[in-house]
């Protein structure tokens, strides 16, 4: 049986060694979650909710040990670990109160009109029913929030859908650990195991079995694009494809106006190097991209305003003090990614040379529009503590810019706070390529909330009409069924399973 290591994010240090999923253990999963799907999706709001309740307290209940082995694995620090684990209560809370409330049990009733179509139709009503049994893939850089019960798992259980987990191998024995209060939860509610099953694999084998599985029905990830296309690329050429929600890689781009900085550039520069920093950098939301507009204008010296925003941005970094990243792979990938910048022939402004042994120091590079629009390697995420500034000489060459980054999880937007046709224009070249528009604050920081959007375009998603945060994560796991001409009972259920 081959092994599995997880180590020390802080010394790399091997921590302990685990045993890696074997092809049968994967099938096992997949129809242990297949023979659980009937009656889960028969279960009452009441009775989904009181799963996710418990589960949710059966973290709260552990969150000593479960706080300090994650920690160990990810070096993200108690203060963070013991906010994410209460966001992640929440999550499980939240579907619980949707589960309760009906919301996997929508339905549109039609009546039946008289006369000839088109005017004229049957009795219909639409009904939403479960997918079945998803596999779900945890991310790196949030232990609890988008792992084991994090919120794919969280809205699918409220769905009506077992889930099947693929652990992240940068937390591994959290999630082992994670894994078993969630066994004794179902134990305790007389569920069945293989509602929530796990599978763990360092290369690309059990992950690809798991979204190959006859019984999968749909699949959710979180993290790098390269490795949601390859999944995605798999779930589409099953023989019977199956919806594959890939949150991926984002360079969620900062616009931000000279007046708008003529006033409070060095308050922003603050802020905007405290989110560039935030958690090493390791955020699907970190501001990669800084788009400044050097236009020139009558009332002022845009590009000199800019000139010195960029270096108090510059100057508020070097006071940064990032911890270590998350695995010795993500840091090589963090270094890989600036080199390729340098490379691209972007000017290195801030690139302090770490002591050995020591967490990376923040990076910022400065393109020209025009090298960012003729230039692939600079589109890219570079997942770390750094960013991109990118000078527009107009404000036709910034929309350039925002249609050439394709796809973002956010645009935040400084200065449009006046009506006018710049504003307007900024506002649709943002909404156009971005999951969630900001005119405030910075982009990292993610409400689980009912008018959420987490994901957009490719190559920020897979799915742009899908989020995989807020209340509307439960529709992923969710289709529609018509019902025309239904008996009396049926109808009388009114979206509830039968």
């Amino acid at each position: 049986m081959s092994t599995l290591q997880s180590f020390s994010a802080r010394t790399g240090d091997v921590l302990a060694e685990l045993p890696a999923t074997s092809p049968a253990a994967v099938d096992a999963a997949c129809e242990a979650a297949a023979a659980a799907f009937a009656p889960w999706q028969a279960a009452t709001g009441a009775e989904r909710a009181a799963l996710l309740r418990g589960l949710a307290a059966a973290l709260e209940a552990d969150r000593e040990a479960l706080v300090a082995l994650a920690d160990q694995e990810t070096a993200l620090g108690p203060v963070r670990l013991n906010g994410e684990l209460d966001r992640t209560a929440f999550q499980l809370r939240r579907f619980a109160d949707l589960a309760e409330r009906g919301e996997p049990f929508a339905f549109v009733d039609d009546p039946a009109v008289a006369g000839a179509p088109p005017a004229g139709h049957p009795a219909m009503q639409r009904w939403s029913v479960p997918l079945g049994p998803v596999a779900m893939f945890s991310a790196s850089n949030f232990p609890f929030a988008f792992s084991v019960l994090g919120g794919d798992t969280a809205s699918a259980l409220a769905a009506g859908c077992p889930v099947v987990v693929k652990a992240h191998t940068g937390h591994l024995q959290l999630s082992n650990r994670v894994f078993g209060l969630i066994q004794q939860v179902l134990a305790a509610q007389g569920l069945p195991a293989g509602l929530v099953g796990l599978v763990q694999g360092g290369g690309r084998d059990v992950g690809v079995r798991l979204i190959r599985h006859p019984a999968i029905a749909a699949g959710a990830f979180t993290g790098s694009t390269q490795g949601g296309a390859a999944l995605a690329a798999e779930a589409a050429a099953r023989p019977r494809p199956i919806p594959f929600y890939g949150e991926l890689g984002s360079v969620n781009p900062t616009i931000a106006l000279p007046a708008k900085l003529a006033t409070d550039g060095a308050a922003l520069a603050t802020t905007l190097a405290g989110s560039i920093t935030l958690g090493c950098g390791q955020f699907c939301t970190n501001p990669g991209v800084i788009l400044l507009i050097d236009e020139v204008q009558p009332e002022m010296d845009a590009k000199a305003v800019n000139d010195a925003f960029v270096a108090q941005l510059a100057e508020a970094l070097k006071a940064q003090q990032p911890h270590a990243m998350l695995t010795t792979a993500m840091r090589g990938a963090f270094e890989a990614g600036v080199a390729h910048w340098a490379q691209a022939g972007a000017d290195m402004l801030l690139q302090e040379t770490a002591a050995a042994g020591q967490p990376p120091r923040p990076v910022l590079a400065q393109v020209s529009a025009l090298e960012f629009i003729a230039k692939a390697a600079l589109r890219e995420e570079v997942f770390g503590p750094s960013s991109l500034i990118v000078r527009a000489a107009s404000l036709s060459q910034a929309l350039q810019v925002l249609q050439a980054v394709g796809g973002s999880l956010t645009v935040t937007l400084w200065g449009v706070e006046q009506d006018s046709d710049k504003s307007r224009a900024l506002v649709r070249g943002a909404m156009a390529i971005a999951g969630r528009v900001l005119f405030a604050g910075v982009p990292t920081g993610v409400a689980v909330t009912a008018a959420q959007q987490h994901g957009g375009p490719w190559p920020s998603s897979t799915r742009p009409e899908s989020t995989s945060v807020g209340d509307a994560a439960l529709a992923r796991f969710l289709r529609p069924v018509c019902l025309q001409d239904a008996p009396a009972w049926l109808t009388a259920r009114a979206g509830r399973p039968v």
